[in-house]
Order: structure tokens, then C-alpha cells, then sequence
């Protein structure tokens, strides 16, 4: 089961492969989180915010932000802070990821 939800997609850049979140709640670099939509369901590193085009570490309720994403997402997915056991599993998924690739 997913966290906290903490906003939902309103545009997606196909060739960017950038999300433009509505935010309910503050996101940061570094944080994990579960993206959920009628087709979409995975989780993924924050690695990249940006609000108007400017590098952020971390983004307050209200604001749009762009958040680089790993897989197509669509507007009106739902954004959740992933849970303790989520991001334990994300992070042992991104070191055996990293472990393939060399």
C-alpha cells in the first residue's frame, strides 16, 4: 500500500520524459515515491525538481513542480510519499539495476 499522497500529475513532456505535479504536500530530492494511475503503477528516486525551469532540493504544498520520471506517466495519476518498505525495496531494486548494468 502506498504513503501519504502528496500530488497529482497535470502534464506529461513525452520527450523530456518530465511530469508536472500539482503538489499536495512538499517533495524532496531524495525522496521515494510511488506513481499510480489507471495504466501507470511504479515507484521511483526523486532525482530532479524544477519550478519554472529552476534546479530545486525541495517543493511546498501549492506549488507545480517538474519531476524527471523513469516511465510514462499521464495526467490525473497520483502521487504518494512510498512507504519505509517501499523504499527499502526501490532502493534494493536501483542497486541490483546498477549491479546488471555494469
Amino acid at each position: 500500500m502506498s504513503g501519504m499522497r502528496i500530488g497529482q500529475v497535470t502534464h506529461y513532456y513525452d520527450r523530456l520524459r518530465v511530469a508536472v505535479l500539482a503538489l499536495t504536500d512538499v517533495i524532496r530530492v531524495e525522496d521515494y515515491v510511488h506513481i499510480v494511475g489507471h495504466k501507470t503503477d511504479f515507484h521511483q528516486k526523486v532525482t530532479s525538481l524544477q519550478i519554472n525551469h529552476q534546479p530545486v532540493h525541495e517543493a511546498q504544498p501549492g506549488q507545480d513542480v517538474a519531476l524527471m520520471v523513469g516511465k510514462r506517466v499521464r495526467p490525473h495519476d497520483v502521487v504518494y510519499r512510498a512507504t519505509a518498505e517501499e523504499t527499502e525495496q526501490a532502493q534494493k531494486e536501483d542497486i541490483l539495476d546498477l549491479l546488471k548494468s555494469e
